[in-house]
């Protein structure tokens, strides 16, 4: 593993874009990341963070909605039923919120944090949370989501970030009322 400072990255932050690499073995460094990513999400206050947004290009998430937290590493979704659309958030896009439109019922396979083989169903809102930080590892955010319309109206906010993203500005997200920051 790299040694990388973990922060929150911003819009505009080439690491955002990159898929995330599988990895082939789970180490105590992993394990030691992934306790960092949970602690930085609990403190911006989000239900979920994928290795990504603290720009680190490995396939590891971390998720609670406050129901538990979830450390999963090489987390792919096998299985979506249903359909439900949440207003989201996202620490990475702050001060932006989309509608988007997700399955309502996953099935997610990956591996824990010591590498034990992990299957997890979730629904609702942990189903949302799932979906949203796996694209992440894709490289997808919820401005992909967004109508040409939906664009227009954030296109300010969106340059903005691309500014302090480049100046490479610790994020201290700015607070709006969505229903999910992820």
């Amino acid at each position: 593993m790299h040694k990388t400072e973990l922060r929150i990255r911003v819009f505009g932050d080439s690491c955002l874009r990159k898929r995330a690499k599988r990895i082939a073995e789970v180490t105590a460094s992993h394990r030691e990341t992934l306790s960092q990513m949970a602690r930085i999400m609990y403190e911006h206050s989000g239900i979920g963070l994928a290795a990504p947004q603290v720009g680190l290009s490995e396939s590891m998430i971390v998720v609670d909605v406050g129901s538990g937290l979830f450390k999963m590493i090489n987390p792919r979704i096998v299985k979506k039923e249903g359909r439900q659309a949440l207003e989201e958030g996202c620490l990475s896009v702050p001060g932006i919120c989309i509608k988007v439109n997700r399955a309502r019922r996953v099935r997610v396979k990956g591996q824990d944090e010591f590498g034990n083989p992990l299957t997890v169903d979730v629904e609702s809102l942990l189903a949302c949370v799932f979906q949203h930080e796996i694209d992440h590892l894709r490289g997808k955010m919820i401005i992909d989501y967004a109508s040409f319309m939906e664009r227009l109206q954030v296109s300010k906010k969106l340059k903005g970030l691309k500014k302090r993203s480049s100046h490479e500005a610790m994020c201290q997200p700015e607070q709006k009322s969505c229903q999910l920051h992820l």
